[in-house]
């Protein structure tokens, strides 16, 4: 999903340097008069004309008719970009070229038709707000083709000076006017402050996820009027690239949702790690957004979440584009289970089980998309089999890269003959099973020896093949994965914040829920806790708010300790800042609204955790930091990463050391 390195704070190195000098008679500050900042003008570079060859024929040779349209574009050669007062900044898009950025704006198409991340922004749409962040790939405004109707230059002018009247000056007007041409797009870009940016951006370092200052040479007019929104030009290169493959699959998997007639399409897309799976899944819901009006999305991956918390399995139905990383826009789904870990390969049954009962809600209304995970080896390539056998997609997306390891092509031939970790092929279930054309939640395994009942239709398999530049290796992965993984968690908490324009308010200085001990069970997933130890392991700890089928009410006192992980629907998230041991008490912090507390009678404690940062940088803390330690004895049972792992379980995994934690919870 994300393909570029992790915030980059290097300074120039000595070959910069010496190629800014020799490139001195562009910069302003020199030995020789240069014109004064306030003339300075868009300079883009234009396309060098070939010298007439020595050779050639005395007698010119006819030239072609110019055309007006191929000499308007090659006098931009590069978008050029006016200031529009404070905080905001015109763009002026020739055809099919694009405005690579990186950081946070709203983008406004006041004439023509644009298009990020495959959502088309037309003339007179809601603006949209953009997310180019430097943990994913740079995204691009790029003008794209629309239907003219058939007015002549000077009426399409006025059409056009009617449509801008309302948003800019006169100055800004007639600059326009004087580069306009029918194929052009004219962008506003705005200043963008949101509350969730805001609180991500408070916390010391991560303010570079969304801008990084790099020495600039050329500074202009264009220069400052990005600097006032907020954002910084990006070479192309830097930009979203998609191969033809994958373009060829996602206009393929658009005209068939366009056109399914006998029900709705259901894409399960699949691949090793670092393969592009996410990016292609945003660009599809935003294309397929450009045709109808809701898109359903079914999340299978634990660890790479795109629009909860990371642990969950949910399905969610998406009517607005995804113009961002995951971070930038946690939605609520319609359902959602928490597996409270990042990886399932120690319970891979109650994974499939999680996943047929959210499965189970979807009413095939909409086309469906089902990300997978990278774990696609070994038994994961097994259970990719049964996620296949069991949902029975229409289409399978399958990613490879050169970089990644092979994979047998997933044709509905191969997924017939092969065993999945829980389902036979079918030529050894034989006759033994049936059709099943809604998957209701009475798919079930039939007997001990996992013998599925489900006879697999078919499907239809896109090859793709990815060439993602990305620089992440098995080395830095986990932690660019945990840096994700934390930034998912604090774009939740963030819907704490109150709106823009009002200041940030710390997490502390929140006002939490109090819950009875007796209102809600509780239980550890990731873990064997002692029951004197639960309330240790709850306190400042990442809660699952769940409602169970069953009634925990008429205990007198509490907590409340279930036996097993229940398989039950998830509310949402929160932290327990505390508990009161007199009045027998949770406080808990979440962004839930109170009408779906109501229905909460579970906590589930997984290993997702509060990120560091959260308990480390809270303003206005005097004094010792609460759940902060510096003393601690990594010696004590249960201190180590294996929290209260059985000794059998121990035996079974590598013995590794321990990796010290700086941050942990004290009485």
């Amino acid at each position: 999903m994300a393909d570029s390195p992790l915030l980059s704070r290097q300074g120039p190195s000595r070959s910069t340097w010496l190629r800014a000098r020799k490139a001195r008679p562009q910069l302003i500050l020199s030995r020789r008069p240069r014109r004064r900042l306030g003339a300075l003008r868009w300079c883009g570079r234009r396309p060098k004309t070939a010298a007439p060859s020595p050779a050639s024929s005395p007698t010119p040779s006819p030239a072609p008719a110019a055309d007006p349209v191929s000499n308007y574009l090659a006098t931009l050669p590069i978008p050029p970009v006016r200031p529009a007062g404070p905080g905001r900044a015109l763009v002026l898009l020739p055809l099919e070229q694009g405005f690579t950025f990186s950081g946070i704006c709203r983008v406004t198409c006041l004439y023509g038709q644009v298009q990020v991340f495959g959502f088309t922004i037309s003339q007179g749409q809601p603006a949209q707000d953009v997310f180019s962040t430097y943990t994913h790939t740079r995204l691009a405004i790029t003008a794209v083709h629309y239907s003219v109707s058939e007015k002549n230059k000077k009426e399409m002018k006025r059409e056009a000076r009617t449509l801008l009247k309302p948003h800019l000056n006169k100055d800004d007007r007639c600059w326009l006017m004087k580069n306009f041409s029918p194929l052009c797009s004219i962008v506003m870009l705005e200043h963008l402050k949101t509350s969730t940016v805001n609180f991500i951006i408070s916390h010391p370092g991560l303010s570079y996820v969304f801008v990084q200052e790099s020495p600039t040479f050329q500074i202009n007019s264009e220069y400052f009027a990005l600097r006032s929104v907020g954002i910084k030009r990006e070479k192309k290169k830097n930009g979203l690239r998609l191969t033809e493959s994958a373009l060829s699959a996602m206009e393929e998997l658009v005209s068939v949702s366009c056109e399914e007639v006998d029900g709705c399409p259901i894409i399960l897309v699949c691949g090793a790690q670092d393969v592009g799976k996410s990016t292609f899944n945003r660009s599809l819901i935003n294309q397929l957004l450009n045709s109808i009006s809701c898109v359903d999305y079914l999340e299978c991956d634990l660890g790479q979440t795109e629009f909860t918390p990371p642990g969950c399995i949910s399905l969610l139905n998406i009517t607005e584009p995804v113009l961002g990383p995951p971070f930038t826009h946690q939605r609520t789904p319609q359902k959602m289970v928490y597996y409270g870990k990042i990886s399932c390969k120690n319970n891979c049954e109650n994974y499939i089980e999680m996943v047929k009962y959210v499965f189970s809600s979807y009413k095939r209304e909409s086309p469906l998309i089902i990300n997978t995970m990278g774990w696609v080896s070994d038994n994961g390539l097994l259970l990719l089999i049964d996620l296949i056998r069991l949902l029975s997609p229409s289409h399978v997306v399958q990613f490879s890269s050169g970089r990644s390891k092979y994979m047998p092509n997933l044709t509905p031939d191969y997924v017939d003959d092969m065993d999945g970790l829980y389902t036979k092929s079918k030529s050894k279930i034989r006759n033994r099973g049936f059709h099943l054309p809604e998957f209701t939640e009475n798919l079930d395994f039939v007997d001990e020896e996992k013998e599925s009942p489900v006879v697999f239709t078919g499907h239809k398999l896109m090859c793709v093949q990815s060439d993602f530049t990305f620089r992440k290796t098995p080395r830095n992965r986990d932690s660019h994965n945990k840096v994700l993984r934390d930034l998912a968690v604090l774009g939740y908490l963030g819907q704490l914040q109150p709106p823009v324009p009002k200041p940030l308010s710390p997490l502390h200085s929140l006002t939490p829920y109090q819950v009875p001990f007796n209102a809600v069970a509780l239980r550890i997933i990731h873990a064997d806790v002692a029951p004197t130890h639960i309330l240790y392991a709850v306190n400042a700890s990442w809660v699952g708010l769940c409602k169970i089928l069953d009634d925990v009410r008429g205990y007198a006192n509490g907590p409340i300790l279930l036996a097993q992980t229940p398989i039950c629907d998830c509310l949402g998230f929160g932290i327990c800042r505390g508990i009161d041991m007199e009045k027998r008490l949770y406080h808990i912090l979440t962004p839930v609204p109170p009408e779906e507390l109501r229905n909460v009678n579970c906590l589930l404690v997984g290993a997702v955790s509060v990120p560091q940062c959260v308990f480390k940088s809270q303003r206005g803390l005097e004094g010792t930091i609460p759940y902060i330690t510096t003393d601690y004895n990594f010696k004590l049972p249960g201190a180590s990463e294996k929290i209260g792992a059985r000794e059998t379980e121990k035996a079974d995994e590598e013995k590794l050391p321990p990796r010290p934690r700086r941050c942990r919870k004290t009485n």
